[in-house]
C-alpha cells in the first residue's frame, strides 16, 4: 500500500473514534514508515513500537490499531507509539 493512502486511512479510522493523528507530522511519518515495514516484512501492520513474537496469534493484538490503543489513550492522552492522540 502506499505510504499516502495508508496515512490517510489511519487519519479516517482516528477521525471516525473520536481522536486525531499526532500533529508531530515526523512522528507519524516514522509510525507510518515501521507500520509499513512491518506489513512487507511479517505481512501485517504490527504496530512498530511493540517487538513482534512471531505467534500469529498472539502478534494480532499488535496489528495498528493494537487492542491496547483506547486504554491508552483514555489513560495517557495518547497510545504508546505516538501515533493516535486525544483530540483537544
Amino acid at each position: 500500500m502506499d505510504k499516502k493512502r495508508f496515512r490517510e486511512a489511519k487519519r479516517r479510522y482516528a477521525e471516525s473514534q473520536g481522536f486525531a493523528l499526532n500533529p508531530d507530522e515526523k512522528v507519524v511519518d516514522m509510525i507510518v514508515d515501521g507500520l509499513l515495514e512491518n506489513l512487507g516484512r511479517h505481512g501485517a501492520a504490527y504496530c512498530p513500537c511493540r517487538p513482534v513474537s512471531g505467534d500469529r496469534e498472539a502478534d494480532r493484538k499488535i496489528i495498528c490499531p493494537c487492542v491496547y490503543h483506547r486504554d491508552e489513550l483514555e489513560r495517557d492522552g495518547k497510545c504508546h507509539c505516538l501515533l493516535f492522540v486525544r483530540k483537544g
